[in-house]
């Protein structure tokens, strides 16, 4: 399995309060950090190796994660420096840290799917990228993509339009020559990159069909907090040793 690239260097500032001294990563959610529920789910997908790409309050999260030996994961990290490089030059900063081809999402996202199949179906795309999409038409948040055939027609967070049903669900796959037209400091959007890409006829798409769960708002965080409790009810064992 290719490694995975977690975009944690937010500022998490519509969460108010509850970032003022905490990273995102370490909101606790479900009675546990954050970033313990995506490592736990990311091993549990087959996953073996991530970097983590930390901006403010990064050293935190460094502390707690260490090395991944608790998940059975390594772990390395990538951070942001003196300014903010944005989530494409975070990741852009990343690229020693990581393999020609590897998948990336974002530190406050809770992603649910077969990993493995989505790292398939970028391989056998031959495309430099790749961008999973869930048929949202507007429900959880403001549709972006247009999704035709396996590829990614449109996407664009600012200029939406009516034939946009399907989301940016937020897990994508990347080689990195697709960041290699951005120098190594420069600060830039992931998107700008996915814009042009889909431009070019370069984006290659894989539609989900669960939706996805965050923890960047507030609204989110309460709605990432109820999914993850029924979850973890649903694993464990009742009376008779059953899961429920």
């Amino acid at each position: 399995m290719i490694p995975v690239a977690i975009l944690a260097g937010g500022l998490g500032t519509r969460l108010g309060s509850v970032t003022a001294t905490t990273p995102k990563a370490l909101v606790t959610v479900a009675g546990r950090p954050f970033i313990d529920h995506q490592l736990t789910l990311l091993r549990d997908r087959g996953v073996e190796r991530v970097v983590l790409c930390l901006g403010r309050l990064g050293a935190h999260v460094r502390e707690y994660v260490g090395r991944g030996d608790r998940w059975g994961l390594r772990v390395d990290y990538s951070f942001d420096g003196p300014r903010l490089l944005g989530t494409g030059g975070a990741l852009r900063r990343a690229l020693a840290l990581l393999d020609d081809r590897f998948c990336v999402l974002y530190g406050d996202t809770y992603l649910d799917c077969d990993y493995r199949a989505v790292d398939l179906a970028h391989r056998r795309s031959g495309q430099p990228a790749l961008m999973t999409v869930f048929r949202n038409e507007n429900r959880w948040d403001r549709s972006n993509v247009v999704f035709r055939d396996g590829r990614i027609a449109r996407y664009s967070k600012a200029d939406r339009t009516a034939d946009m049903t399907y989301i940016d669900w937020g897990l994508g796959v990347l080689c990195a020559s697709a960041l290699s037209s951005h120098g190594p400091e420069e600060a830039f959007d992931l998107a700008i990159v996915y814009q042009e890409l889909a431009r070019q006829d370069q984006l290659a798409g894989f539609e989900v069909q669960q939706r996805f769960y965050e923890i960047g708002s507030p609204e989110g965080l309460v709605e990432t907090e109820a999914f993850l409790l029924q979850k973890e009810l649903r694993a464990s064992p009742d009376v008779t040793g059953q899961a429920r």
